[in-house]
C-alpha cells in the first residue's frame, strides 16, 4: 500500500477523494440529522392531531355501546386510542399507562358479517432510553391554532424522538387518550445509505482516475522525452495543450531544448571554423620548415607541426562527437560488440568476445561502435590481449573489457579520462596517443545513459561500459543484425575516429 501510494498519482488522487467524500458526508450528517429529527417529529404530532381530532368526532356521533369497537379498529402499531373516565391523570402517571399499552398487542376487532384470523402483534418496543427532561415534563396546553376543535386539548411528549401524548375531553365528559410512538428507526448506516456511499465513493473513484491521467500523461511524456534528450536522442517537440502549468512547463521544455541544439550548432560550427583557418597557417609553417637546411631541425619542425596537425583533428573529432546527430536505431548489441572484435581479429589482434545471447538495444550504434573500439584498443596496447564480454542485468547491460596489462594506479582512475592526459609521459603518439581515445568513450557511453568504470583486476584491468537497460525496447522480430550484417552497417566510420586511443 506505502509503495502504490509514492508511486501512482491516481492513488492519490483517489484517497484524497474518497477522504473529501467522508469528511463532506460526515459534516452534512451531524449538520442535517438534529433537523431532520425535527422535521419527523413535526409530521408526526401533526399525524397524531389529526386522528385524535377526527376520531373525537366519530365518538360524539355514535352510540356508546359501538365506541370501544371503534377504538380498537383505530389502534395501530404506533398508535393505541382509550376512553377513561375518572378524569385526567398525572403526567407520569399517564405516561407509564401509555407506554405499557403501545407494548400490548392489537386487540381483536369483531363487527357483525366480519371475522378477523387473529390479533397482529405491534413491531413497537418499548423505548427504555427515555431522557429525564420528557420524563418529568407535565401536561402542555395546544395552542387554538395548533388544534382543529373548539375544546381545549392536554399534550405531552413520552421520550425524545417520537413519542408523544394527547388527551381530549369528549362532550360527554370522558377522556379521550391518544399514546403516539413510532418503532425505533435504523441508524444512519441503512443499506440503502450504505449503498449510496459506495457508488459516490465508485463515480469519485473513476473521476480521479481520469484526472490523474491527465495530469500523469504529460508528465511521463515529458520524463521520456527529457531521459531520450540527455541520451543525445533527436526529440520531437512536446505537444502544447492543456491546463497552463501543463502547457507552460511543455513550453518551457521544448524552448530547452531548441536552446541545446542551437548552443552544440553553434559551438560545432565554430570549431569547424577554427579547424578550417588552422589548415592554412600550418601548411605555410611545413612550407617553410622545408626551407630550413638544418635537417635535425627541420625534422623537429615538422614533427611538432605534425603533432598539432594530429591533435586540433582529434580535438574537433572529439567536439564533432560531443554534438553528433546520428540517428537512435535497434539493433543487435551482442552482434555490433561481435563484429568489432571480428574486425580487429582479422587485423591480426589478440580479441575474444563471449556472449551468445541476443540483446536488443535503441542507441548511436556508430558512436557506440567507436566507444568499445576505443576501450579495446586500449586493452591491446597495454594489455597485450583484450577479452570482450556481453551481460545483461536486472537494471543494466555491461560490455565488459579486460586485459592482461599492468592496470592503472587508483589515483589515476579519474584523470585517465581528462582529455589529452596520458598516464605514458613520452611525446610519442605511436606509445602514448593524444589521449582523448578514453574522454571520447565516456563522452558517447554517457550520451547513451551510462558510464565507464574502470577497476583493476587480479590480472590487468578490467573497463566496464554500464548501459541503461531500455523498458518496453521493440523486439527483433524482423531480420537480425548478425556480425557480418553489423559489419555492412556501422562500416561508414571516419578513418581519423578509429585511430584515436588513450
Amino acid at each position: 500500500m506505502t509503495n502504490l501510494w509514492t508511486r501512482s498519482l491516481a492513488a492519490r488522487f483517489i484517497c484524497f477523494t474518497l477522504l473529501s467524500l467522508v469528511l463532506s458526508q460526515a459534516i452534512v450528517f451531524f449538520i442535517s440529522w438534529d433537523e431532520h429529527g425535527q422535521s419527523i417529529r413535526k409530521a408526526a404530532k401533526g399525524e397524531i392531531l389529526s386522528r385524535c381530532a377526527s376520531l373525537a368526532r366519530v365518538l360524539e356521533a355514535t352510540p356508546q355501546s359501538l365506541q370501544t369497537d371503534i377504538l380498537n379498529a383505530s389502534n395501530t402499531s404506533s398508535a393505541r386510542y382509550w376512553i377513561s373516565t375518572n378524569g385526567l391523570k398525572d403526567a407520569s402517571e399517564w405516561r407509564e399507562e401509555a407506554w405499557e399499552r403501545l407494548a400490548q398487542p392489537l386487540p381483536r376487532v369483531s363487527f357483525p358479517g366480519h371475522n378477523v384470523p387473529a390479533e397482529v402483534r405491534p413491531d413497537f418496543t418499548r423505548n427504555t432510553a427515555r431522557s429525564s427532561g420528557a420524563t418529568s415534563s407535565q401536561w402542555l396546553d395546544l395552542r387554538p391554532e395548533a388544534w382543529p376543535l373548539s375544546r381545549p386539548a392536554k399534550f405531552l411528549y413520552l421520550d425524545d424522538t417520537t413519542g408523544m401524548g394527547l388527551a381530549v375531553q369528549l362532550a360527554n365528559g370522558a377522556w379521550l387518550n391518544t399514546a403516539f410512538a413510532k418503532p425505533a428507526q435504523d441508524g444512519f448506516w441503512t443499506s440503502k445509505s450504505t449503498l449510496a456511499l459506495g457508488l459516490s465513493a465508485l463515480s469519485l473513484s473513476i473521476i480521479a482516475v481520469f484526472a490523474a491521467r491527465g495530469i500523469a500523461q504529460p508528465l511521463r511524456r515529458l520524463a521520456v522525452a527529457a531521459e531520450a534528450l540527455g541520451r543525445g536522442q533527436e526529440v520531437v517537440p512536446l505537444p502544447e495543450t492543456g491546463p497552463d502549468d501543463i502547457r507552460r512547463t511543455a513550453e518551457a521544455f521544448n524552448r530547452m531544448q531548441a536552446r541545446l541544439h542551437r548552443f552544440v550548432d553553434d559551438r560545432t560550427k565554430m570549431l569547424a571554423a577554427i579547424g578550417h583557418d588552422l589548415r592554412t597557417p600550418l601548411t605555410s609553417l611545413r612550407l617553410r620548415a622545408e626551407f630550413v637546411r638544418d635537417e635535425d631541425v627541420r625534422e623537429k619542425m615538422l614533427s611538432t607541426i605534425a603533432e598539432i596537425q594530429t591533435m586540433t583533428e582529434a580535438t574537433l573529432a572529439f567536439a564533432r562527437e560531443d554534438a553528433t546527430a546520428e540517428s537512435t536505431r535497434t539493433l543487435d548489441l551482442s552482434a555490433l560488440v561481435e563484429s568489432l572484435c571480428d574486425d580487429l581479429a582479422e587485423l591480426g589482434h589478440d580479441v575474444s568476445f563471449s556472449n551468445g545471447q541476443k540483446i536488443g538495444y535503441s542507441c548511436r550504434p556508430d558512436a557506440l561502435r567507436r566507444a568499445c573500439r576505443n576501450l579495446i584498443e586500449n586493452a591491446i596496447r597495454y594489455g597485450e590481449r583484450a577479452r570482450v564480454t556481453l551481460e545483461r542485468r536486472a537494471d543494466n547491460i555491461e560490455i565488459i573489457v579486460s586485459d592482461d596489462g599492468p592496470g592503472i594506479p587508483d589515483s589515476a582512475r579519474e584523470q585517465v579520462f581528462v582529455p589529452f592526459f596520458r598516464i605514458e609521459n613520452s611525446r610519442n603518439r605511436e606509445t602514448g596517443g593524444v589521449g582523448l581515445g578514453l574522454s571520447i568513450a565516456r563522452t558517447i557511453v554517457r550520451h547513451h545513459g551510462g558510464d565507464i568504470v574502470l577497476t583493476n583486476g587480479p590480472k590487468g584491468l578490467r573497463a566496464v561500459i554500464s548501459l541503461p537497460a531500455q523498458e518496453g525496447a521493440p523486439p527483433l522480430v524482423s531480420r537480425p543484425i548478425t556480425a557480418a550484417a553489423a559489419k555492412d552497417v556501422i562500416n561508414d566510420l571516419e578513418p581519423a575516429s578509429r585511430g584515436i586511443s588513450a
